[in-house]
């Protein structure tokens, strides 16, 4: 099996006592809606955190935002109830896509709300998380898809996220900053990841935005990195994601600031990519180990043939000489023994 060798870096708990994972699996792992699907491995548990629904503000019936799973072996998940307790607000508010951070065991939620990025804080990964009262990014005028990091090298966070750009590929990319000491501030100033480099990454052609109409409107979203072999390997999600050709591909980099190479995407999602007739649309993935403390696992979304819902669903990750690959998207039942 794999052996990274830089620590998985998404909370400092470890993983000692976990039980194997069992023999098979079968892709959604989860019926229900559950989208921009972000997993924590904490202590002997894994918690899943996702987008509720495309429409509405996605509330739990604890009236929380943000369903939140339970699992013990990334296969069988419980639903635990909503992660955080909504903003007060006189009209409705979209949530989009949370991400956990566990340090010093407290727990920080970054989330979007309305196209802004925030952060909320928890005493427990199940939450209640509370807002912590703040735009992280008040000059930005979008900004979603936080992806918290800790560097194992030596120990500082990140934050990487998506932003809008109006040069070159028009369109939605990502970018990282340092995190304050606090995790609740921003430390430095943007630095570029990903932009749009080629048109599968194109979200819409004629695209009213902005109040103005773009002839092609890009998008590069969903960042997540893993560290590999002393390397930085940047995982980001590409095109639409209400159709077929949305799939993931990924960026390489020395530091997490970079400057991030990305020269193997120019024909499509080198990573992961959907199955005409049976799945659409797999993206928008996390990575996490799995209870061996070995093998790594992408987590990612994907829509059904019939797109009635984006489901929870999970492959092995592997580090092949021409780069990082999902064996997926699968569905029909798999053996674990395929994470080698």
């Amino acid at each position: 099996m794999l052996r990274p060798r830089l620590r998985e870096s998404r909370g400092e708990g470890a993983c000692a006592g976990m039980s194997a994972l069992p023999l098979t699996y079968q892709n959604p792992v989860w019926p229900g809606y559950f989208a921009d699907p972000f997993v924590l491995r904490t202590g002997d548990e894994y918690f899943a955190y996702g987008t509720g629904s495309d429409a509405g503000d996605g509330r739990q019936s604890d009236g929380r935002v943000f369903p939140v799973l339970r699992s013990r072996d990334l296969v069988n998940w419980t639903l635990v109830g909503g992660a955080l307790e909504p903003l007060t607000s006189t009209k409705p508010v979209a949530y989009w896509a949370p991400e956990v951070a566990e340090r010093d065991g407290r727990f920080y939620l970054y989330y979007a709300a309305d196209m802004r990025l925030r952060v909320a804080v928890a005493e427990h990964p199940a939450g209640p998380f509370r807002d912590a009262g703040r735009d992280l990014f008040p000059d930005e005028p979008f900004s979603i898809d936080a992806s918290p990091f800790r560097d194992p090298r030596d120990g500082r966070w990140y934050l990487f996220f998506a932003k809008d750009y109006f040069d070159e590929r028009v369109g939605t990319g990502t970018a990282v900053v340092p995190l304050g000491d606090d995790m609740l501030s921003i430390a430095g100033p943007a630095q570029v990841v990903v932009r749009a480099t080629s048109d599968w990454q194109i979200f819409q052609r004629q695209r009213r935005w902005y109040d103005r109409v773009w002839e092609a409107w890009h998008t590069v979203e969903g960042p997540f990195v893993v560290p590999h072999a002393g390397r930085y390997y940047c995982f980001y999600s590409g095109g639409r994601w209400e159709t077929a050709d949305y799939g993931v591909s990924y960026a390489v980099a020395d530091h997490p600031l970079g400057p991030w190479c990305d020269e193997w995407s120019h024909s499509g999602p080198a990573v992961l990519r959907g199955v005409p007739g049976q799945v659409l649309g797999p993206g928008h993935n996390s990575v996490v180990h799995g209870p061996d403390g070995e093998s790594q696992w992408v987590v990612y979304h994907a829509w059904d043939a019939a797109q009635t819902a984006r489901r929870l669903c999970i492959d092995p990750l592997v580090f092949t000489p021409d780069g990082p690959r999902c064996l997926g998207p699968t569905t029909s039942p798999q053996k674990v023994g395929g994470a080698k």
